[in-house]
């Protein structure tokens, strides 16, 4: 009789294999989470140290953040005696009709392609044009 209620004892104070499991995937998950917010803000931090324009300061000088219209089209500037062998360009192109646009900035260096970003922005001010592109056309 008492070895039977000691190995009942024993067994009350165990883990069972699907609780370390269980344990394991969880922590494992938080540890994958982590390690991808550390590579995220690295990324962002090598982001700032880059000595040439982003496709942000682009969208800045374009004015497009600041407008409460947008019209279909392209468009394109450079970035002054600040990065004298970049330019920017822009295209920009009604994606539903409810006024979201998408435009697409890239950055050039020596007319070729250094980075590039796409947005999608609401401005249901604008004019609507004929070029309407839906994520549901293919």
């Amino acid at each position: 009789m008492k070895l039977h209620a000691l190995v009942n004892s024993r067994l009350l104070k165990a883990f069972t294999l699907l609780e370390v499991m269980i344990a394991s995937a969880i922590f494992f998950m938080a540890m994958f989470s982590i390690l991808a917010l550390v590579s995220q803000s690295l990324r962002g931090a090598r982001m700032l140290t880059r000595d040439a324009p982003t496709p942000g300061m682009a969208a800045a000088m374009s004015g497009f953040v600041l407008t409460n219209k947008l019209d279909e089209g392209t468009d394109d500037g450079d970035f002054g005696d600040s990065y004298p062998d970049y330019t920017w360009t822009s295209d920009t192109v009604l994606y539903a009709t409810n006024g979201l646009f998408q435009v697409d900035f890239a950055v050039l260096r020596d007319g070729k392609i250094d980075s590039s970003m796409s947005v999608l922005m609401f401005k249901p001010e604008s004019t609507v044009g004929i070029g309407v592109r839906s994520q549901f056309q293919k």
